[in-house]
């Protein structure tokens, strides 16, 4: 028989009580603040968190993958997120989307390679902490190198569906031979080969070293690279943890999607804050965190995180995010606009007339006055 004592219960003081029905017990110890929510939590507010592992993955002889679109998650209009694995040498075959694709690589390395619209070509390598971005309807391919790779792909479109690229195996498949014989110059013979349907992922080797892989383009390389090395970038640092940014001011080709990768140290607090322009979509890394997230008109509820999830913030609502755990918490933030941008609470206050927030919020003038006019993104 179970002990109930040993189990964690929907209870507080003299509110709840012990739960000796079915349940979930590893979910619950995961979502305490679900269990047992904050007493400031209050309302109706629409679910932020989905994790990639309860995500259907999809299995292919070079990797898999699994994503999280607005149909796993309602509330995520905006943005979805695919995670994908690549086994050594294995190809994301030729493609092309109409939402512009921003990824992160999150272990092992790879070659991407796409053309644009003026036949300018782009081909690169990249690794665990850099960034790519393609634009919407331009080509691309990614293979992975000799130590295979795994990556997050996050799409401008909350209704986004990895199944549904436009795949040149495909197109090929889907076109009448003698179309494609005379479009290329080719025989009926050289086409005995074509694939008859999409091969999406399939293996492949391992491609060989940059230089001599690379096709020189009459029209020449694109003018913006499509690769950002956000692991040698020099982040922001502050008393609880560090931030870097990566948008449209130093990632030029970027222009739907800016991020930031956080990193809290143990007990730490991403600010009381908001983003004045668009939602926020998140993907936890490491660690193991909280979110507590204002809806206005006296709604707010808490949720709790772990690697592998996948969290959300609509527009304008207020949160904070604090590390529970006892490690760095890693975890990135994503928005569908070319800037960063965020409001902080207290650089708000700091920055109003010191009696105005004092009456507002029944404060010693004294009290109000003594915030830090700065910024303290992540603090202690």
């Amino acid at each position: 028989m179970t002990n109930t004592e040993s189990l964690p219960q929907p209870k507080r003081g003299r509110k709840g009580g012990t739960d000796t029905g079915p349940r979930n017990v590893e979910l619950d110890r995961q979502n305490p603040d679900l269990l047992v929510p904050p007493e400031t939590d209050h309302g109706t507010v629409p679910n932020l968190k989905f994790s990639m592992s309860w995500a259907a993955t999809r299995l292919e002889e070079g990797g898999w993958t699994r994503e999280v679109t607005q149909r796993e998650l309602p509330v995520a209009t905006e943005l979805a997120g695919v995670d994908m694995k690549l086994n050594p040498g294995a190809y994301r075959e030729l493609h092309w989307h109409k939402q512009s694709e921003w990824a992160y690589v999150l272990e092992g390395s790879c070659r991407i390679g796409a053309v644009d619209q003026e036949g300018r070509n782009f081909l690169d390598d990249v690794q665990q902490g850099d960034l790519w971005f393609f634009p919407r309807g331009v080509p691309h391919h990614i293979q992975a190198l000799d130590d295979g790779v795994e990556f997050l792909l996050v799409f401008d479109d909350g209704m986004f569906s990895e199944n549904s690229t436009f795949m040149i195996s495909d197109y090929f498949a889907h076109t009448p031979r003698s179309v494609i014989a005379k479009n290329f110059g080719w025989s009926a013979e050289q086409l005995d080969a074509l694939p008859d349907k999409e091969k999406y992922i399939f293996p492949g080797q391992v491609p060989p070293p940059l230089d001599s892989d690379h096709v020189l383009s009459p029209t020449g390389d694109v003018p913006r690279t499509f690769k950002h090395s956000l692991h040698a970038q020099e982040p922001e640092h502050f008393d609880g943890g560090t931030a870097k940014v990566a948008d449209s001011r130093n990632f030029a080709a970027s222009d739907t999607i800016s991020a930031a990768l956080v990193e809290m140290e143990p007990g730490a607090l991403r600010e009381l804050h908001w983003h004045p322009t668009d939602d926020e979509w998140q993907y936890w890394i490491r660690g193991k965190g909280r979110m507590g997230v204002f809806a206005s008109s006296g709604l707010n509820r808490t949720f709790d995180y772990q690697a592998g999830d996948v969290g959300y913030v609509p527009f304008a609502y207020g949160h904070y995010i604090e590390n529970t755990g006892d490690e760095p918490l890693v975890f990135l933030e994503m928005f569908r606009n070319p800037r960063f941008e965020d409001i902080s609470l207290s650089q708000w206050m700091a920055n109003t007339p010191p009696q105005v927030a004092a009456d507002t919020l029944n404060l010693p003038r004294s009290t109000v006055e003594a915030i830090p006019k700065g910024k303290p993104r992540i603090m202690r």
